[in-house]
């Protein structure tokens, strides 16, 4: 992962492994029927080499990958 990369959140909120986010926006997860709701928590997620995108663990679903435009910092 490169040194340099700041992944941030919707509201421009600078973002780190371990953090919590919030959803802001109702989300279908491709390949299942589950719908993430708005308000979900995703605690303890993991940044990625992609700037715009974080790996976290939600109830439903192990290891989903969420793009941060629809993510606020808990």
């Amino acid at each position: 992962m490169d040194i340099d990369m700041i992944v941030k959140d919707s509201n421009g909120t600078v973002l780190a492994d371990g953090d919590s986010v919030l959803l802001i926006k109702d989300l279908k997860v491709k390949g299942t029927s589950v719908t993430l709701k708005r308000g979900t928590l995703c605690k303890n997620i993991r940044l990625t080499d992609e700037e715009d995108e974080i790996e976290c663990n939600v109830d439903k679903v192990k290891g989903l990958v969420l793009r941060t435009e629809f993510l606020k910092k808990a």
